[in-house]
């Protein structure tokens, strides 16, 4: 799957779009597909350091294990 991935803080040129394997999941877990996340000001701030809390998302369940 692609995924944008942020390895540490910074500007926006630290963002790197890779492929990264599908994950697995456990007893218990779900896996969601996400189709699309809100982008705002907060994500900048987490990026570059200074704010820390955890962005929405929506997407679709495919697989319970």
């Amino acid at each position: 799957m692609k995924a944008i991935r942020v390895h540490g803080f910074g500007p926006p040129e630290i963002m790197q779009r890779e492929e990264v394997p599908d994950p697995k999941i456990s007893t218990g877990q779900i896996l969601v597909c996400v189709q699309s996340a809100g982008v705002n000001p907060s994500d900048t701030y987490i990026r570059s350091g200074t704010y820390a809390i955890k962005s929405t998302a929506y997407g679709k369940v495919v697989l319970i294990s």
